[in-house]
Formats: C-alpha cells, sequence, structure tokens
C-alpha cells in the first residue's frame, strides 16, 4: 500500500510518498521549515502544502512531537504549547480532506526501526531514543509498541534529560564528543535500571556521527544505530495507518 507519510519536527516538517511493504520512499523527501510561531493553524498550512505538493488524495499518516491518545495532543514537546488538547488528526483531515493517522513522533521512528531496521524480528524489550532537536523514546515488547513513552523528559540532575543529553543540547554548548557521551551514557543507563532493554536503538541527527561516541557507552545493553536515518519518521508514521487498520 502507498501513504503519505510526514515527520513534524521543531525545526522543520517533512513528508513523503512510502510504499509500506518495502518501506521505500516513493518520492524524495520535501521539507518545509516549521512555522514560528508552531501554532497548530500554521502547521496545519504547512502540511497542506506538502500534500498539495506530491498531489496526494489518499490516506496519511503523520509523526507529532507530543503525546498522542485517540488523535488529541496531550503534550506539546519542542513545537508551541497551544496544541495541547488539539484534536491534531481532525485539524489536518479538516484542512487536506483525507483520512489522516496521527502517531507520537518517536513512537514513528521506533516503529519503522523495529519493523525494517535494526530492531527487526528481535524479541524481548526494544528500546528505541533518538537524539535531536529534544530526545524522543520508543519503546516496544517483542515488537509490540507501548505508546507514549516520553522517557526523554526523564529527570538527570534536576533536568529533563533532553536538556542535558540532546544533540541539540551538544551543539549549544558545543560539547565534544566525550563530553556529550559521558551525558547520554548517564541517560542510559538511568534508562537501563527503569526498564532493562535488551537492545538500544539510537536514533536523529546524532546518530550520523555514531562512530564518534558509541565506543564511550557503557550499558549493558545492546547499542545499535537507527538504520533508516532521516526517512524513519516518514516511514513509521506511513506504517502507522497499516497498523492501525490492522488493528481493526
Amino acid at each position: 500500500m502507498q501513504v503519505l507519510g510526514i515527520d513534524i519536527g521543531g525545526t522543520g516538517i517533512k513528508g513523503a510518498p512510502v510504499d509500506t511493504d518495502t518501506g521505500k520512499l516513493l518520492a524524495p523527501r520535501f521539507r518545509i521549515l516549521t512555522p514560528s510561531p508552531s501554532k497548530p493553524t500554521a502547521v496545519a498550512e504547512v502540511v497542506a502544502k506538502i500534500v498539495s505538493h506530491f498531489d496526494w488524495h489518499a490516506p496519511i499518516g503523520c509523526g507529532f512531537p507530543g503525546v498522542i491518545q485517540e488523535g488529541v495532543a496531550l503534550t506539546a514537546a519542542n513545537i508551541d504549547k497551544s496544541w495541547i488538547k488539539t484534536n491534531v488528526a481532525d485539524l489536518f483531515s479538516r484542512a487536506i480532506n483525507c483520512p489522516v493517522r496521527v502517531i507520537n513522533d518517536a513512537d514513528a521512528a521506533g516503529l519503522s526501526e523495529v519493523t525494517m531496521g535494526a530492531g527487526k524480528g528481535r524479541k524481548g524489550t526494544v528500546l528505541v531514543v533518538t537524539l535531536g532537536t529534544g530526545i524522543g523514546s520508543a519503546m516496544f515488547r517483542d515488537g509490540f509498541l507501548l505508546p507514549n513513552s516520553e522517557f526523554g523528559h526523564l529527570m538527570i540532575r534536576g533536568k529533563d534529560a533532553e536538556q542535558r543529553a540532546s544533540d541539540a543540547v551538544r551543539q549549544q554548548k558545543d560539547l565534544s564528543w566525550k563530553e556529550w557521551a559521558k551525558r547520554l551514557d548517564e541517560y542510559l543507563h538511568a534508562m537501563e535500571a527503569l526498564v532493562w532493554p535488551d537492545l538500544i536503538i539510537l536514533g536523529g541527527g546524532a546518530v550520523k556521527y555514531y562512530d564518534r561516541f558509541a565506543h564511550r557507552l557503557t550499558v549493558r545493553a545492546e547499542v545499535a544505530p537507527a538504520l533508516l536515518g532521516n526517512e524513519a519518521g516518514i516511514v513509521g508514521a506511513a506504517l502507522a495507518v497499516m497498523a492501525a487498520r490492522t488493528a481493526r
């Protein structure tokens, strides 16, 4: 099946049509900067532009930076707080006149990795951690998603973990890879003490430089880089549409 996947981020909104059988993009990604302020109406207009770019008139999957239940945003991470309690699925459906399935953005990235990437076929507990503007998380047990984990907000030294160990913090504070890896390792140890994952998959922008910090991580669990790269959120958003149909 072909589904348009859209990934809403704190800095950019990107999308592409996806073959959900193979996970391959059927056209080059189209990206537009996230509007500032990133209020619902402004973001919906950008989503509509992406849909129009692909002349799309079929189902759409969308990854959103916040807790999503029944299509409604209960939190808003790295995006305008006016999203809270907004029915994101309904808003986008009205803006583009297509059915829309909305999922937490980290859950979308994790879904793609567990279905077609570094976690494919893995049993046990798999934790996916995305390192970008913030820290996103997705947890799976024997391939099944436990949605909306939001482990990036775990408190480390009195701060949200993402305020210490995200890729954005690394860049803002000009941390060396050694300095940043120490912060990331501390966070992963805290996660390991809570959920005891068998595999930790690291995704997000920092993973382009995986070989610069991976050898400094000391957790017990196996650690692997995400394989789908910048396409993970788009692919996972599309796969979420298929998962919802299967669950019916």
